[in-house]
């Protein structure tokens, strides 16, 4: 499988489709690399620490997002997944993503289900998902997850005991807490024994700067590709079986005692 991981500045300065503007900019590049899968942000339409903007710009879950992007899906022929937005819901707000097939066609979704309160608004504005998000592709199982669901183990081994060998994670962290971004990565992935494949955004939204380091680590942990702090497209291609032949031949996942 060989993903792109959209590492987008975002800004105050621009408004959400000066962004989808050069999200489809760096989207036409991606013509002809063949890829399998793009990745994109948490809330990168509308900025994580822009919560004055949230109601404004929520839409449905076959809104705007998802008809822009079906439409690449289709014309790449690549997996995508779309990054987070605010989803509406009757009178509830979700941080939502979604995955599309080559076709455009949608293979599932996921809502966030650890939200953030600290200095932060989304637990105020938002409501947060009930369950985890296993998706079959042609790669094998992706577990979904987003920003900061990465502090909480239990749902990572919940993804894998549903057969999930790689973790695909939307983030919108912060650059004052990188090194928890670049610890908690490398540790979701090693210790599931699982790929994970983390895109995060840069710039700054409100005051609040992302920190970059988007990347891809192995079953054993070891970081195949990571972003610097700026835009930036990390690409890598990897056979996704690696981590059934990881969970052989260092059998921890067998070994484990379940703990009442």
């Amino acid at each position: 499988m060989k993903a792109a991981l959209i590492q987008l500045r975002v800004s105050s300065r621009e408004i959400p489709e000066e962004r989808w503007v050069r999200v489809e900019q760096l989207l036409s590049g991606l013509e002809g690399e063949q890829l399998d899968l793009i990745v994109l942000p948490e809330l990168w339409s509308v900025g994580f620490s822009n919560f004055g903007r949230y109601e404004q710009e929520a839409e449905p879950l076959h809104g705007t997002t998802l008809l822009r992007l079906a439409a690449w899906a289709r014309r790449l022929h690549c997996h995508i997944l779309t990054g987070s937005f605010v989803e509406r819901q009757g009178n509830r707000l979700y941080n939502t993503m979604a995955l599309l097939d080559v076709n455009g066609f949608l293979l599932g979704t996921y809502r966030k289900i650890h939200l953030f309160g600290f200095a932060s608004r989304e637990q105020e504005l938002l409501t947060p998902g009930q369950q985890t998000s296993e998706i079959y592709t042609p790669y094998g199982i992706f577990g979904l997850a987003t920003c900061y669901d990465l502090r909480f183990p239990e749902q990572f081994r919940h993804m894998v005991e549903r057969g999930a060998t790689a973790f695909v994670v939307s983030a919108a962290w912060p650059r004052e807490r990188l090194e928890d971004w670049r610890l908690f990565c490398r540790v979701r992935a090693l210790e599931n024994q699982s790929f994970l494949l983390a895109c995060n955004h840069a710039g700054e939204i409100d005051g609040c700067a992302g920190a970059g380091h988007s990347m891809i680590v192995a079953p054993d942990g070891t970081v195949l590709a990571e972003a610097g702090a700026d835009e930036e497209i990390v690409r890598l291609e990897m056979d996704l079986n690696e981590a059934h032949r990881f969970r052989r031949q260092f059998p921890a996942l067998r070994d484990r005692v379940p703990i009442e």
